[in-house]
């Protein structure tokens, strides 16, 4: 029972805390039954004599008893025969009968043998023969149940010797305090294992249960204190150790998936740190290969990078934003503002692995954090947006685009379209003032950075709908854009949904629409394939259209919970 006040003095001592702690907890229990019990126990008379006991105990501790005398047993013998010289009083004969009894004789015993013992640890003498070669061994003893002891080994390439690699922070060799990096392993349970290799030793620790002892010769080097690791990271990819051929050992990697979140424990390791899931309330870390590492096995098989279906420009009715996408018969040229320049300096180095994160909650005097909608030609990206904007129009909000045909006598210059001159388009190009540009039948179309910010700044959402490889370079402090992925279901559901429906052809001019073809479905499903395999690391959320009404409840959903609920963004959002 671990040591409290004695409730001498302002503190409270345990009995009282035991007393009061019912009344306590009163507020946090929900039934009378359950408060009846913790009266019952809290209330139970041995439970207070005990807790008595140890209040007087711990308080006799307090004083460092030392004893008076270490003879009184002798002191005993001498009192009664100065008693015997003297006149018999009631009192004396009591007191002299007393110490002849042998049960009196015998504590008086027991009490001088306690008095004259030391109980402070000796330590054996150093033995005469002492060989100053010889190493010092350090004998541990680990009690181990089904989790890993969390450490790993290595055979030394100089010495040969089988020595400690790392210590998993966490784990149960870390929470020992006993075993260190760079310790040398003689034995496990008894076994020498100077003639095994790593594998055949983790094999004897994988096979034991319970008590293990280690014969151990000690490290020299000092260990830095280990401190909680306050870096996280999401993940950009998927990872199974256990199909990772370079991993020191399997055991002792951690899995995960793209979008999870990592709390980093070390990267003393320059190729392998340590890492937890964040919030998980084991303790043990993980290895988990570093950013470096994987970028640079990942640069070096990195396969041909597939080329998306190209967007093009293409007018809805009724107003709504258009999206920028092209038939297979009609592909012509369409840019993002980076791509004309330096596109390959950007392709080389988006290889995804992690990216630093940390935890963001939007103030209500913020802007709304630019969502950006993401999807196949023919996924329904457009009836959502729709379903959105109608559902409240003074909250949710479209970019309006830049053209440079000319404007027809029904439409309204920033309505419709925002019309240009093709000198201003082509100028605004050069100073990439366009988030997406594209030409259709001698016209450009755009989407400029300064239409966002114009929705945005009426404190309304705004929603995007723009090509995939133009998310990153929107990534930005500003606009802290949270992407979603509009996916379509499988093929099968595609032709039992879509056998009705129809595809606008991507146009300006008017013309009919047509039904879907077994060609689209394919193309579609094929398109968001390569999306999510290209850029699913850039996507927070991924919303299946299956049935439209479904889909739509769920992105309305998402929409409220980005508004409330707190995210995770990437650090450089934040300090920038």
């Amino acid at each position: 029972m671990p040591a409290l006040s004695t409730g001498s003095g302002s503190d409270p001592g345990l009995f009282e805390l035991l007393a009061a702690l019912p009344a306590q907890l009163q507020p946090h229990v929900d039934s009378q039954e359950d408060l009846t019990f913790l009266w019952d126990l809290f209330g139970e008379k041995n439970l207070h004599s005990l807790v008595k006991i140890h209040e007087k105990l711990h308080d006799y501790e307090k004083q460092s008893p030392v004893p008076i005398l270490q003879g009184a047993a002798a002191l005993a013998d001498d009192l009664a025969e100065e008693l015997q010289n003297r006149p018999l009083s009631s009192e004396t004969r009591e007191l002299l009968k007393l110490l002849s009894k042998p049960n009196v004789k015998a504590l008086l015993s027991a009490h001088d043998t306690v008095a004259q013992k030391s109980y402070d640890p000796v330590l054996p003498p150093m033995p005469d023969d002492i060989d100053d070669e010889e190493d010092s061994v350090k004998i541990i003893r680990l009690v181990k149940n089904r989790e890993p002891l969390g450490a790993t080994i290595k055979k030394d390439e100089q010495t040969g010797a089988i020595v400690v690699a790392r210590i998993m922070r966490g784990g149960a060799a870390d929470r020992s305090g006993l075993i260190h990096v760079g310790d040398e392993l003689r034995e496990v349970n008894g076994i020498p294992v100077e003639d095994k290799r790593p594998e055949e030793i983790i094999q004897i620790l994988a096979q034991s249960q319970g008590a293990i002892t280690f014969k151990i010769i000690p490290s020299i080097k000092e260990e830095t204190p280990a401190k909680e690791g306050k870096m996280f990271l999401k993940a950009l990819f998927d990872y199974d150790p256990y199909e990772d051929k370079a991993i020191p050992c399997k055991e002792a990697g951690l899995s995960f998936k793209r979008g999870e979140i990592l709390q980093i424990m070390s990267q003393d390791d320059a190729t392998w740190w340590q890492a937890k899931h964040e919030g998980d309330a084991n303790p043990r870390a993980g290895l988990i290969p570093s950013k470096h590492f994987q970028e640079r096995r990942l640069a070096l098989r990195r396969p041909e990078i597939l080329v998306q279906p190209l967007k093009v420009p293409n007018r809805k009715s009724s107003g709504f934003r258009r999206s920028f996408r092209l038939s297979r018969k009609d592909k012509k040229t369409n840019k993002s503002m980076y791509e004309c320049k330096k596109s390959d300096q950007y392709d080389t180095a988006d290889i995804p692995t992690y990216e630093e994160v940390t935890p963001y909650r939007r103030q209500t005097h913020e802007k709304y954090r630019l969502v950006v909608l993401v999807g196949p030609v023919g996924v329904g990206l457009n009836e959502l947006k729709r379903k959105l904007l109608i559902s409240d129009t003074q909250h949710y909000g479209v970019t309006v685009p830049h053209t440079t045909r000319p404007r027809r006598s029904q439409e309204s210059d920033g309505v419709e379209y925002i019309f240009i001159s093709k000198h201003l388009f082509e100028t605004d190009v050069q100073n990439n003032k366009f988030i997406e540009y594209g030409e259709y039948k001698n016209n450009y179309y755009g989407t400029s950075i300064d239409s966002v910010r114009s929705v945005l700044a009426k404190n309304k959402v705004c929603l995007l709908d723009v090509q995939p490889h133009t998310v990153k370079h929107l990534r930005t402090l500003e606009f802290k854009p949270y992407v979603i992925f509009i996916k379509p279901p499988s093929i099968e559901r595609l032709r039992e949904t879509r056998k009705n429906a129809k595809i606008i052809s991507s146009r300006d001019d008017q013309g009919a629409a047509k039904p879907f073809t077994e060609e689209d479905f394919r193309e579609m499903i094929k398109s968001a394939q390569i999306m999510e395999n290209q850029y699913g690391h850039l996507f927070d959320k991924i919303i299946v259209n299956d049935d439209l009404t479904v889909a739509f409840n769920e992105l309305k959903m998402t929409f409220d919970k980005l508004e409330t609920d707190t995210h995770w963004v990437p650090v450089s959002w934040l300090h920038s």
